[in-house]
């Protein structure tokens, strides 16, 4: 629930007495389980970051090759997403809450540490495996960033336009890996 409230309202603009009021709660409740908004936030931002990063491991564990694994790992973001679009929102709202709140980004750390090289490994395997060429490395990954920031601090609202969105993207890269191997 507390999900939901930042992924809507932001970190700076959601209060404790709106967290409290979703859960059913009294704020100062809030106070016996947590001592703060930061680690409300916190736990939610973990939580959110186990259950993408356990599905994604495991969507790309299950496939072989560049392609397949990048397909994979943006069909189960696709069914998450379709799940609790909330997800999706939340991380991007994450996103800009850290660049937006220095001191936020400070007190998280290195939270993400699932996810920091996450899509990188799957680059590197596609230059292992020689679909892609080691030069265009930093040119791929950066696509795929901004693919993802644009997946979800953009599409996740829609269902179908993020399934657009991952379809169109599959389609673009399966074309840029089958030319550059011709």
């Amino acid at each position: 629930m507390a999900r939901r409230s930042f992924a809507d309202h932001g970190y700076e603009a959601t209060t404790n007495r709106m967290l409290a009021a979703e859960i059913g709660i009294t704020p100062g409740a809030i106070y016996h389980y947590f001592d703060s908004k930061l680690d409300i936030y916190r736990s939610v931002l973990q939580e959110v970051q186990q259950q993408v990063y356990d599905g994604f491991e495991a969507a790309e564990a299950s496939a072989e090759g560049f392609l397949d694994k990048l397909e994979a790992v943006y069909e189960c973001a696709h069914e998450l997403n379709s799940a609790d679009a909330s997800v999706a929102r939340f991380l991007g709202s994450a996103r800009i809450d850290r660049l937006r709140n220095p001191t936020l980004s400070e007190a998280l750390g290195a939270t993400d540490t699932r996810g920091e090289g996450f899509f990188e490994a799957i680059v590197d395997g596609g230059i292992a495996s020689g679909v892609i060429e080691r030069s265009e490395r930093e040119a791929i990954v950066s696509c795929i960033r901004a693919f993802n920031v644009g997946l979800t601090d953009g599409l996740s609202a829609d269902s179908r336009e993020h399934r657009a969105a991952v379809d169109g993207f599959m389609s673009v890269l399966r074309g840029y890996v089958r030319g550059s191997s011709a």
